[in-house]
């Protein structure tokens, strides 16, 4: 499971893009600006209405991050039953350096039900930093 990624850049308490077309996609959230707890929900309803399956959080509060799309997912079906092929996996990775995230996005991360063949880097930034971040995440091998 290798994918290009694709790399989003959004400060705290923007409007986040359209990313539907990547639908079904692993997202790499990439933490690196604290953000209310109201964004932080609305981000999380956004990967997940676009088609997140997989959300890897890293950087700042991650664990956070894995609550709030856990919620968000429950909220999408009325805190009913889910279907299984779309049920949102989630993970955060406090331990982790990013290349070491970067290689578990890349080789582990898979959905039981779900090819996943997209993957989007969600940089929660003021600075881009897409060259870098793609560049480490294809040298990872």
């Amino acid at each position: 499971m290798t994918g290009v990624p694709a790399y989003v850049l959004l400060a705290p308490e923007t409007d986040p893009p359209d990313i539907s077309a990547f639908n079904p996609f692993r997202a790499v959230v990439i933490i690196e600006r604290p953000v209310s707890a109201a964004w932080q929900a609305r981000i999380s309803d956004w990967l997940v209405r676009s088609g997140c399956l997989y959300m890897m959080a890293w950087g700042d509060n991650c664990s956070a991050w894995d609550d709030a799309v856990d919620i968000a997912n429950l909220e999408h079906f009325d805190y009913g039953d889910i279907p299984a092929d779309r049920d949102v996996m989630t993970t955060w990775h406090t331990e982790d350096s990013l290349d070491e995230l970067f290689f578990f996005a890349k080789h582990l991360a898979s959905h039981p039900i779900i090819d996943l063949p997209h993957i989007v880097l969600v940089h929660i930034s003021t600075v881009c930093k897409e060259l870098e971040f793609l560049q480490a995440y294809d040298s990872v091998k």
